[in-house]
């Protein structure tokens, strides 16, 4: 299946196993490539940028034709050490960089000098105008249906709206669990797509097992949205935990958010305060669980290795 995104990537088929916060890994990617499609990892899932370092020849090493890796950076000032990591990707090199939350203008421009391509996260046709003039090779439409941070359009109104409009590649990102699902994407003018939620419940996933089959036990209707994370919407499997803490964020959060000179040093907090929960809970199994997922679970029905979740949604 040959797209404009397999052809910027050099990949088999149009798919990017989407970057999650914890979830994703060297292994992860590595079987990614392997079956014929895309793999990106969050850099704030590595401490430090030695760690990150060592990460991306790791993949150099294990990288295979048909296949490509990346990394997502979080461009705004809530991830302080994206200036480093940028750095040091940079350096190293990969095939592509997403960008999310924030201006990718700085991160085209780096990237592009040492050949790597950004695809940069939008949810509506504004940002995506920006980012394509800015120079970014393809816009990640992200829509109602996406697990984690998602927009407010459906696939088909966001993929439709941006194919439209815009003169780059569009990739969907969210509401894929089969490949049903990916011929729709493809249908309404999509180029590939981003798929993250099907992948926790992989082997090779860094989450515990609690984590993993709860996204085999749970379905499209247990996911729900909660301020509670980050301060900003995030979908979540809806545990007895999430249910008993709520999903609104505290009334002394909305206090301070109404303060300008405030809001933005309340929404660092939080969201430093949420990755800290959202780590606790995927290496470690108790009560106070919030697992983040998207609705596209629905057609998780066991823990299997990355290959073969390719091959589920190739065939």
């Amino acid at each position: 299946m040959q797209t404009k995104l397999t052809q910027l990537l050099n990949i088999k088929h149009p798919i990017i196993q989407a970057p999650m916060f914890l979830v994703s890994n060297v292994v992860m990617v590595t079987e990614a490539m392997k079956a014929g499609i895309a793999g990106c990892i969050p850099a704030l899932n590595y401490r430090t940028l030695d760690e990150l370092r060592v990460a991306i020849k790791e993949l150099k090493a294990n990288k295979v034709d048909g296949g490509s890796f990346g990394f997502n950076l979080i461009v705004n000032k809530s991830n302080i050490k994206y200036k480093g990591q940028l750095e040091v990707i940079c350096e190293e090199g990969c095939d592509f960089i997403i960008t999310s939350l924030g201006s990718p203008e700085e991160t085209i421009r780096q990237a592009h000098a040492v050949g790597i391509k950004v695809f940069c996260d939008v949810t509506d046709l504004k940002f995506a105008k920006k980012v394509e003039q800015l120079g970014a090779d393809a816009a990640i439409a992200v829509n109602n249906e996406a697990g984690g941070h998602r927009g407010n359009l459906t696939p088909e109104q966001l993929t439709n709206l941006l194919s439209t409009e815009l003169s780059i590649p569009v990739i969907s990102a969210g509401g894929v669990g089969c490949k049903a699902d990916i011929d729709n994407m493809l249908s309404y003018g999509a180029e590939g797509v981003s798929v993250g939620s099907p992948f926790i419940a992989s082997i090779e996933a860094s989450v515990t097992d609690d984590y993993k089959q709860a996204c085999v036990d749970y379905g499209a209707e247990d996911i729900i949205m909660t301020e509670r994370i980050s301060g900003t919407p995030c979908t979540v499997i809806n545990t007895p935990y999430v249910q008993k803490i709520g999903t609104k964020a505290t009334w002394i959060e909305n206090l301070l958010n109404k303060n300008k000179s405030l809001k933005k040093w309340v929404k660092m907090v939080r969201f430093s305060i949420g990755m800290k929960a959202t780590e606790k809970a995927a290496k470690k199994a108790t009560y106070k669980t919030v697992w983040v997922a998207g609705p596209s679970i629905e057609h998780t029905t066991a823990i299997l290795p990355v290959k073969d979740i390719v091959y589920k949604l190739t065939n």
